[in-house]
């Protein structure tokens, strides 16, 4: 049996099918930008970026929470206080405290792919500093924290809930001088929480609330509580059915300097009115050595006083003596 031979196409009927096919490669991704996305148009020219509101854009602040080495386990309960009110920060292993910190520092924000850091070095097992630093291109605030309360020691009644987003308050003083506005913004992006954070909750039942007493920023956290005995939910603006009840913890702080760069730099800003703790206890020891030289001049001069008025025999001195 002989088997017939198909027909050889010509070349130009395959070129023919070829352009007959579909494309069926994925389409090019539209460019990323700040503000969402960039379309491209068929001609080849990128047209307007979209809104934010449309494309859906989302604040991706992270901060970094670490401490120094040799930190009291009181002021390290505190730090944890802390992570466990931001669900978008990230903890890392103590830094030895020294003049390389910065480097150390800016190296670790970059390598966990943070935008800020909040760094507590512990100096003398007694003083407690708070580095707040927008990395890698600054400002940095320096603080001395004072009144320190964690959540452990103070038992407060208030409880809200883990990873729910805060309101954040401040006091009218933040808008009075230049210094405290800057304070004000790195406060609002250190402990604002990005909406839709895959550890966070959408709620808001707590306030954080930040409030100017004497130049000291005074950080307290209460719970948004809302009677449940109504079987109807409260309208917007029934602002007098809700109470607030601290939970903790509670802390002062007190800045120091303003720097323009991350852990350094230029500065901005510095507190004409603050007095570092080595200079307080100096001046307490001076106090209490004055105190204990007022005492040994007082023995001296009652010494001096006997020595120079003698006393007169006493005439009945010796009578009760046995006579030998």
């Amino acid at each position: 049996m002989v088997k017939k031979m198909g027909k050889k196409r010509k070349h130009s009927e395959i070129v023919a099918a070829e352009s007959v096919k579909e494309d069926v490669s994925a389409p090019e991704r539209p460019k990323r930008t700040l503000l969402g996305w960039k379309d491209k148009k068929e001609d080849g020219e990128e047209s307007k970026e979209v809104s934010a509101s449309v494309s859906g854009f989302r604040n991706k602040e992270k901060v970094l929470v670490t401490c120094s080495r040799r930190i009291s386990y009181r002021y390290r309960h505190l730090m944890l206080n802390i992570v466990s009110l931001l669900p978008h920060c990230k903890k890392d292993s103590k830094v030895e405290a020294k003049s390389s910190k910065g480097a150390t520092l800016n190296e670790l924000v970059e390598l966990k792919g943070s935008s800020s850091c909040l760094f507590f070095e512990c100096r003398k097992h007694k003083d407690l500093y708070l580095w707040m630093v927008k990395s890698p291109g600054g400002p940095s605030v320096k603080f001395l924290v004072n009144a320190v309360h964690t959540m452990e020691e103070l038992k407060l009644t208030g409880n809200h809930l883990k990873g729910s987003r805060p309101l954040l308050t401040f006091s009218s003083n933040f808008d009075k001088n230049v210094h405290w506005k800057l304070v004000k913004e790195m406060l609002t992006q250190v402990f604002g929480i990005p909406k839709e954070h895959r550890k966070s909750k959408p709620y808001h039942d707590h306030v954080f609330a930040f409030s100017i007493v004497d130049d000291h920023i005074w950080f307290r956290n209460y719970q948004i509580s809302v009677p449940h005995n109504e079987a109807d939910k409260i309208a917007r603006g029934g602002l007098d059915k809700m109470t607030l009840v601290e939970v903790g913890p509670r802390f002062c702080l007190n800045p120091i300097k303003i720097f323009g760069g991350s852990f350094g730099g230029p500065t901005l800003y510095e507190n004409p009115f603050y007095v570092s703790p080595n200079q307080i206890r100096a001046l307490e020891k001076k106090s209490k050595s004055q105190k204990f030289a007022k005492k040994i001049k007082a023995k001296t001069r009652r010494k001096m006083h006997e020595l120079s008025n003698p006393l007169e025999p006493d005439e009945f001195d010796g009578m009760w003596e046995d006579d030998e």
